[in-house]
């Protein structure tokens, strides 16, 4: 874009043609106040606390709505300006029960600064009118809400409206649901929507001498946990968070990447077997559940074309509890597995009754990265200044194609370097599947391999989804395999990571993981030595392979919409 100069409070300053005074001023470091603002989306001019005032200009102006232009000279302090805003921050506050203990912006709320800035009164009573709702593991509070419709603007379902009093409002339209997804949360700039809450509970397990509490880390985790401790975005903390994790008190720490192995070992087969019969064709991958649960409600009829492989956290869980336990004379009944998951679906997935092994769960609890930031904050340890650990093994080393897992395009990625390689026993070059990595929208790449042609389709976001699945039903044929990541950018853009998120902080997360990917030794699954191990000692038993890696999906109702106490009370997330 070309570069204008324009002046800020008398300032002199480059922007592009194309920005807004706002975006123009963020890039230069001056700060106009502002909330409701998210770079990712559409403006919707309702906070009104950007206001500035523009030379040869009478009214004020909102900066995150004021296209710039050259010679443009904007003054961001007068009274007058002061004035509205602090009328318009009251309006804010009139709205906003300020409860800050348990507010997904705790320790970052520029609400709270606004307050203190301006000395403002916030509200400390619930209003009658206003309610908490709990759909599955998302709770909307209305006592919180503001009315921007941040909410509804990112909603891949359309499920969330503004009700009379422009409070968030669940829709109780029996052709939309919920699916967990949590992309809500993350652009909600005052905390009204979070995800279900559990870490209090894991605080007595590590009192409990008769439990083993287990821990695993997802792949976009070592990429995002940073932030919340002042690394620059997209730092790598693996070994950090690895020593933390201990220091809190769990016995032993695996990576969800090492997972991901067993789960491209799985999905791999699938795929060369769904070709090769030409059966329920396109395959779908089946990692996300929150896309699962959107198949599920909106398009049933794809339902058998879903992968049966389970995810990575399920499979690792379900290996510690039949598996390693048995390896270390425990008891799987005393373990106690806990995944610390960038997503608050996961939390949803943990509970579905068709991935009981035995009549027990193989995950027991979820934590997102935000709730494990709180947690590591809550025990006094800092990420940034603790030395850095190695994972406990066998469980505990990955491929770099498991750590890949994390960005839109990975999982895929990391099956076709699989699939290719036990079609053509020689590894994928590695420029090959570069094309289907990214935040594009709809990645598409036709893959060559012998005789075959492979026809993949990567979407990114459920927005996407929808416009894929429809040109499917038009034809069929059309691809061979869909990878669908509910979450922009992938896992790395998941509603259970740190916040502020935004496109280009994704971006540096996703980088993150490839850079990973790029420096490992070993990069693809079925190098994994563990991964052998495993499947020479107890995978030989195909009953054990099928109970523990593979489940089945099937059509879904729509959630219950439950009404909550207090955003602290919460119900069962599977009703």
């Amino acid at each position: 874009m070309d570069e204008i100069k324009i002046k800020i409070d008398g300032q002199e300053i480059s922007a592009r043609a194309g920005q807004t005074v706002l975006q123009a001023a963020q890039e230069n470091g001056i700060d106009i106040p502002s909330l409701c603002f998210h770079a990712d989306l559409e403006t919707k001019n309702h906070c009104n606390l950007c206001l500035v005032q523009i030379q040869g200009e009478e009214n004020l102006r909102r900066a995150c709505g004021t296209p710039v232009h050259e010679g443009m000279e904007i003054l961001t302090e007068s009274p007058e300006i002061q004035s509205e805003r602090q009328k318009n921050l009251d309006k804010i506050l009139d709205k906003h029960l300020m409860e800050c203990d348990d507010c997904v912006w705790l320790g970052n709320c520029r609400l709270l600064e606004l307050v203190k800035r301006f000395k403002a009164k916030p509200i400390l009573e619930k209003k009658e009118s206003d309610q908490v709702l709990q759909v599955g593991t998302v709770v909307f509070d209305q006592t919180k809400c503001i009315g921007c419709a941040n909410c509804t603007a990112v909603c891949p379902t359309k499920f969330l409206d503004l009700n009379e009093h422009d409070k968030v409002c669940p829709s109780t339209d029996d052709t939309k649901d919920c699916i967990n997804c949590g992309q809500c949360i993350v652009h909600c700039p005052v905390g009204a929507i979070e995800g279900i809450g559990e870490f209090e509970e894991l605080e007595k397990l590590f009192q409990d001498s008769e439990k083993t509490v287990v821990v695993q880390f997802a792949p976009s985790i070592r990429t995002s946990i940073g932030e919340e401790f002042g690394l620059e975005h997209g730092s790598i903390a693996t070994g950090k968070l690895i020593t933390a994790l201990k220091k809190v008190g769990f016995n032993f720490v695996f990576d969800t990447a090492a997972g991901a192995d067993f789960t491209t070992m799985e999905e791999s087969e699938e795929i060369i077997e769904k070709m090769t019969t030409g059966e329920k064709l396109p395959a779908m991958s089946s990692c996300c559940p929150a896309w699962v649960k959107f198949l599920e409600f909106y398009y049933p009829e794809f339902v058998p074309n879903l992968c049966t492989s389970r995810s990575p956290q399920i499979m690792l869980g379900g290996i510690v509890k039949k598996y390693w336990s048995a390896k270390n004379n425990l008891k799987p009944e005393n373990i106690f597995m806990v995944s610390i998951m960038p997503c608050v679906a996961k939390k949803f997935e943990i509970k579905r009754e068709e991935l009981k092994i035995d009549d027990q769960y193989p995950v027991d609890m979820v934590l997102t990265t935000r709730e494990l930031a709180r947690l590591f904050r809550k025990k006094k340890i800092d990420l940034k200044e603790i030395e850095e650990a190695q994972p406990d093994n066998p469980l505990g080393d990955s491929s770099g194609a498991g750590v890949i897992y994390g960005a839109s395009g990975g999982v895929f990625e990391s099956a076709l370097r699989t699939a290719y390689f036990k079609l053509k026993n020689e590894d994928l070059p590695d420029e090959a599947a570069k094309e289907i990595r990214g935040s594009a929208n709809i990645k598409e790449k036709h893959f060559q391999i012998d005789d075959k042609t492979l026809k993949v389709c990567v979407v990114n976001g459920l927005k996407n989804a929808r416009e894929v699945l429809e040109r499917v039903k038009e034809n069929p044929g059309l691809y061979d395999a869909i990878e669908v990541m509910a979450c922009p950018g992938g896992c790395v853009g998941g509603g259970g990571q740190p916040v502020p998120t935004s496109r280009e902080i994704i971006a540096k997360r996703a980088a993150g993981l490839y850079n990973i990917d790029e420096k490992k030794e070993i990069r693809r699954a079925h190098e994994n030595m563990a991964v052998k191990q495993v499947y020479q000692e107890f995978f030989s038993k195909i009953e054990n392979r099928r109970n523990i890696l593979h489940t089945h999906f099937h059509p879904r109702k729509k959630s219950i919409i439950q009404t909550l106490k207090n955003s602290k009370e919460n119900y069962d997330c599977q009703q």
